[in-house]
């Protein structure tokens, strides 16, 4: 289940994403702007806060261990039937007393409290009782992306052509939404697809926020910068990013933006155009090294230059001129610079008019049922 790794998200919010100003230096203000005080602690929309016994109940006494961390235990959880939660099963991230206690738990709870969003994991609520904290979401009932297209499940059944252009719509509609509707905006800080999980029906929930930023940008000093790069725990929390996605540029600089984000989409179209992973251990290359050659000029690419970048396991099961369009995307998105990035809005955008396999999502009753949702 690697739906564990992204341990740190899965979202359920009625809240407007525009509320509070993350720099606040009071640490228990919540997402409205109000205190949550020992004594006046309230459900906050549809995000609930638990009790510890809450907490020991759902994951049975922790009997479950379904993934760790250097900082946090994840446990399966078992909602009691006919509950209001509404649902089955969920995944219970315990954080231990040093890391609760820092700032990083309330910063990753403030983010959680302002997103509502189809394409992000529904975060049920969380605990802050005594020296743990804890913050519960839901199921991810086909686990992740990496699951699927690298990992134990990836030979049964594979990953169909029009549902990996399904993920990569709804993945750039999710950074759309924290890039450009959440106010301030958001900076995911680490797109990779094991931090992209798929539902029952394998739709996009994008997981994880614990590499968050907010607002426009943010300079992160680069361990070998900062005087106390001795700190294991420093080190781990100054740099965002993961092998094989991070943006070069953001590594060099340690200035992080939305471009960043976009950076790392580009290597998830790979990976759904080629089916291999950001760093292919058996080449000992990343993705981005092997298949920046064919990026070029994308134009040229002929019908065989195509079929032997995409995923064999497709066979024919897969349409030319979409796989063409999207390593068009990747190569934009990849670009050197981050000033020649597109923004998340262009990718949908570019989306819609290159990938018919995405057409049936633009149907006027799915339309509808999105203004409804829309905050």
């Amino acid at each position: 289940m690697a739906f564990l790794k992204c341990l740190g998200l899965k979202i359920r919010r009625r809240l407007s994403c525009a509320i509070v100003d993350h720099q606040d230096p009071d640490e228990n203000r919540a997402a409205n702007g109000h205190e949550l005080t020992d004594e006046k602690r309230k459900d906050y929309g549809s995000i609930r806060r638990f009790n510890w016994d809450d907490i020991e109940r759902f994951t049975m006494n922790f009997s479950e261990v379904i993934g760790s961390g250097g900082f946090s235990t994840v446990y399966l959880a078992h909602f009691p039937a006919g509950s209001s939660l509404g649902l089955g099963l969920g995944a219970i991230k315990i954080q231990f007393g040093s890391e609760r206690l820092n700032q990083l738990f309330k910063q990753e709870l403030d983010i959680l409290l302002r997103l509502r969003h189809e394409n992000i994991v529904k975060f049920i609520g969380y605990c802050d009782d005594g020296e743990q904290g804890a913050m519960v979401f839901e199921h991810a009932a086909n686990g992740s992306l990496q699951e699927k297209l690298h990992g134990t499940e990836r030979e049964s059944p594979v990953l169909s052509w029009r549902r990996r252009m399904i993920i990569a719509f709804q993945l750039a509609q999710a950074l759309q939404y924290l890039h450009d509707q959440c106010t301030p905006q958001i900076v995911h800080g680490d797109i990779k697809a094991s931090n992209i999980l798929l539902d029952k029906h394998l739709n996009c929930k994008l997981c994880d926020f614990g590499s968050a930023k907010m607002g426009f940008s943010s300079t992160v000093l680069p361990p070998s910068s900062s005087p106390y790069s001795s700190s294991p725990m420093r080190r781990k929390h100054l740099m965002m990013g993961s092998p094989g996605y991070t943006d070069p540029h953001y590594l060099k600089t340690g200035i992080a933006s939305k471009k960043n984000d976009v950076y790392s989409f580009g290597v998830v179209l790979l990976e759904l155009v080629t089916g291999m992973e950001a760093f292919c251990s058996e080449r000992g290359q990343l993705l981005t090294s092997i298949v920046r050659p064919l990026l070029k000029d994308v134009r040229t690419l002929g019908a065989t230059e195509v079929a032997e970048t995409v995923d064999p396991r497709l066979a024919e099961d897969y349409e030319a001129e979409e796989a063409k369009a999207m390593l068009s995307i990747s190569a934009l998105c990849l670009s050197q610079s981050p000033v020649l990035r597109p923004s998340a809005k262009f990718i949908l955008k570019s989306l819609r008019e290159n990938i018919s396999s995405i057409s049936g999502l633009f149907s006027p009753e799915k339309l509808g049922s999105l203004k409804t949702r829309r905050l």
